[in-house]
């Protein structure tokens, strides 16, 4: 299994196709390709429609997927918000099973259908899954109904992803899929054979004070924790810290973690959990969140921490038993802060890596598929061991 990466820069869109393809071919050489995931800036606005049709005539690769993002990186740099750009990881795949399928805005099963509804939804497949990467536009698709579809027909299959970036309008994001792209909807590419994907989620912040159960809440608003509202509840955890804790607290926007599991009676900062924007506090006090919290959640706040994202990667690379991945995808929250792209290349010297930015991140978290927020999710491909 080999991978190249490549970015190039530009506002001429067939000038950065070919310099990514040349750049692709010295690292891979001559012969076929077979997987290629492509994101690119929206700055190029409706040419971006040319850009798989190109790379694929250019290119040649088998499969083609991607999207628009508002920024784009590889281990070795970051393309900020607002320029022109490419980045491809490319690669050969020998003995895998790849196959992609585009989803329209319609093509969900109701939330009342069986799994063998979820599991039409993609070609069939001579052998075991061994992973998915999931890409979704903000707009019209629902990424959670589509999420939890996937693991409930195929569970115990990784799955990581993002939501396409860079635009405010509903029809100013795509999805490249094979020679097409499409403003709406979803592409899913699913793995088999000889590859694994193996999925790293880092928050890039750190729990302090106690943990709270939800014991009120309506659609978006937290209005009670531990029968107490829940500014009351922020106010006690702040008064708890120390000057140099409050400082760094009120540097930035506080976060709430959440139990994915709402039977769980773990300490959501000593296990994995899900970051919830916190958006304000409304004239009642009540806190507006970035997400509907049913009430029996355990929660506690957040505070952001770029030295723990780095830290938290390294030891999650170095503590596997896996060989070495011959390449990697990373899917980062347009707002959070730190070099990821620089951790990554620290913790998997020589792994060539390419992302983006995203409007959502798609990771698991406690053996299910959730949609996140302020994360940085990376997926590693790897020959199977077992093949």
């Amino acid at each position: 299994m080999q991978f190249h990466r490549a970015l190039a820069t530009g506002a001429d869109l067939e000038a950065a196709c070919r310099e990514v393809v040349a750049s692709l071919r010295s690292g891979l050489g001559a012969g076929p390709i077979d997987l290629a995931f492509v994101f690119a800036s929206p700055r190029y606005g409706l040419t971006i429609d040319r850009l798989p049709i190109l790379l694929h005539d250019l290119l040649g690769a088998r499969t083609l997927v991607g999207c628009s993002a508002a920024a784009l990186s590889d281990e070795a740099n970051v393309l900020d918000v607002g320029r022109h750009g490419i980045a491809v990881l490319a690669g050969r795949l020998p003995g895998a099973h790849i196959d992609t399928v585009a989803l329209g805005t319609g093509d969900l099963p109701s939330p009342d259908a069986p799994p063998a509804a979820w599991r039409a939804l993609l070609p069939a497949c001579p052998h075991e899954r061994t992973g998915m990467i999931v890409l979704t536009e903000p707009f019209h698709c629902d990424t959670r109904a589509l999420l939890a579809g996937l693991d409930f027909g195929f569970p115990g299959v990784p799955k990581v992803g993002g939501i396409a970036s860079g635009s405010r309008h509903p029809e100013g994001h795509s999805l490249f899929h094979g020679r097409s792209t499409q403003r709406a909807g979803a592409i899913v590419l699913s793995l088999a054979g000889n590859v694994e994907l193996t999925t790293i989620s880092t928050p890039g912040c750190r729990p302090f004070g106690r943990v709270g159960r939800v014991t009120a809440a309506g659609k978006n608003r937290l209005l009670e924790v531990d029968d107490r509202p829940a500014r009351a509840f922020i106010e006690e955890q702040l008064e708890q810290l120390d000057d140099d804790q409050r400082a760094q607290a009120q540097q930035s926007p506080l976060l709430l973690a959440i139990t994915p599991d709402p039977f769980a009676t773990t300490d959501p900062g000593d296990g994995e959990f899900l970051v919830c924007n916190i958006l304000g506090v409304d004239q009642a006090g009540q806190l507006v969140v970035a997400e509907h919290l049913p009430t029996g959640r355990t929660v506690r706040l957040l505070m952001r921490d770029e030295s723990s994202a780095g830290a938290d990667l390294e030891q999650r690379l170095r503590s596997g038993r896996q060989p070495r991945a011959a390449g990697a995808l990373l899917f980062r929250c347009l707002g959070r802060q730190g070099a990821d792209h620089a951790a990554f290349a620290q913790a998997a010297d020589g792994v060539p890596m390419v992302g983006f930015h995203c409007n959502g991140e798609i990771a698991p978290t406690a053996g299910q598929t959730h949609l996140q927020a302020f994360t940085a999710a990376y997926g590693l491909f790897r020959p199977r061991s077992d093949a």
